[in-house]
């Protein structure tokens, strides 16, 4: 991207007496930036730690050239000395030197702040070198100074962001890309570090969206692109954090798989209150995890962690953390066999009734507690007998009787964890 000029950044008509001061100035070029490259940048939280070869060759040679391309430029109109327009400069050189200083990682902060304390310390040199009576072409060399710095620094901040932003998009898609090879049980290759081929831990991660109410409108913000990219950002932060290491991750506006190799035993609380804090309010996380014996066995782990997930969301569990042995016999129950479309019929008569299906569900949940069921549903318990009664009717099913409800809840399980068919 290029830095373009807008009209108040256009440099001031220049005097020939200051174009003759700048001339005077010139000479302590060499002197200057290697006084500000050794002392002055000195003074910047950071600079210190910078390698001696930067600070002493390319920090000091950015100077260098600064200094004297303003300088030289103050006598530019028409090549005779006698005055011109102030530094009508291209800023490539600058936005190359931004590139190769984000691609190190020097702080943008501190990188700023060498082009503006090298601006104050030739201003201090210009007023050094002026003679009683320049105070006019002071003054003219200190408006045009403050312009170019601030087209400088402009386009230096924008090319160290451009970089910035693109070294992360390569490392976002490398993260990715390592996500898939392992989600489809390959190993690693890269070119990053070989992939050890241990146990891994592997998550899976269900974002439910429902808003800051239960509007379609909050839904539809919470999923707008920015919303999305900052939710999947703060949600890897938050694995990242809770691992201490690059977790590669597949995640999107949904959710996602995780693979933490080496892995961790099970998944830890601290990773479970940081992913709740990451999602903010308005997302529910649902989570599972899974233990991989090695890279061949991920992408088991993966089916096993995201059916858990499935299955828990369709039998009404609150979010959270889900384990296997929390939905082992769902789990069982919910496996396609021969005899699934059957089973799967025998709630085909509600069809079209969800608050049928949703007492359902949640009276199962609840352990065929009435009471409960009545509480989380926010009706009277009479009218939980009503809906209960009524789906006996519709299905024939007995729910006092024990094979009865055990079918009820398979045919449950496999009407709604069935895959989704898309055209």
């Amino acid at each position: 991207m290029t830095y373009e000029d807008r009209a108040g950044d256009r440099p001031p008509e220049l005097s020939a007496a200051a174009a003759a001061l700048a001339a005077r100035c010139e000479p302590r070029v060499n002197e200057l930036a290697r006084r500000m490259a050794r002392d002055v940048f000195e003074q910047l939280r950071g600079y210190a730690e910078l390698p001696a070869d930067v600070k002493d060759m390319e920090i000091a040679a950015t100077a260098r050239h600064g200094m004297r391309l303003f300088l030289r430029g103050t006598g530019a109109g028409g090549g005779n000395g006698n005055g011109g327009r102030a530094w009508p400069v291209a800023l490539d050189y600058f936005q190359q030197r931004a590139t190769q200083r984000a691609e190190e990682g020097m702080p943008l902060h501190l990188l700023l702040r060498t082009y503006t304390l090298g601006t104050k310390e030739l201003f201090r040199a210009l007023r050094e070198t002026a003679r009683p009576g320049e105070q006019e072409a002071l003054a003219e060399l200190a408006e045009a100074l403050f312009t170019a710095a601030d087209r400088v620094v402009g386009a230096v901040a924008e090319s160290y962001l451009d970089e910035q932003a693109a070294l992360a998009a390569e490392r976002h898609e490398q993260r990715r890309s390592r996500a898939r090879a392992l989600l489809d049980g390959r190993p690693v290759t890269d070119g990053s570090a070989p992939t050890p081929d241990g146990p891994a831990l592997v998550l899976w991660l269900r974002f439910d969206h429902t808003g800051s109410g239960d509007s379609a409108a909050a839904e539809g913000q919470s999923r707008a692109p920015v919303a999305v990219r900052r939710l999947v950002r703060r949600v890897q932060a938050a694995l990242d954090r809770a691992f201490g290491t690059d977790v590669p991750a597949l995640l999107d506006a949904d959710g996602g798989h995780a693979v933490v190799l080496p892995g961790a035993p099970e998944l830890p609380l601290q990773a479970l209150e940081l992913l709740r804090e990451a999602a903010g309010a308005g997302v529910g996380v649902r989570s599972a995890a899974a233990t991989a014996t090695g890279i061949r066995d991920i992408p088991r782990a993966a089916r096993l962690t995201r059916e858990v997930v499935r299955i828990a969301a369709a039998c009404g569990r609150p979010h959270g953390l889900h384990r296997l042995d929390d939905v082992l016999l769902e789990y069982h129950l919910s496996r396609p066999s021969e005899g699934s479309d059957r089973i799967a019929a025998l709630l085909a008569p509600l069809a079209g009734r969800p608050e049928l299906v949703e007492t359902l569900r949640t009276h199962l949940e609840q352990r065929q507690d009435r009471r409960a069921t009545a509480r989380r549903l926010s009706l009277h318990p009479n009218s939980v007998d009503h809906r209960l009664a009524r789906i006996q009717d519709l299905t024939g099913l007995d729910l006092a009787d024990p094979r009865d409800t055990a079918l009820a809840l398979a045919s449950l399980l496999l009407a709604e964890t069935a895959p989704k068919v898309t055209e």
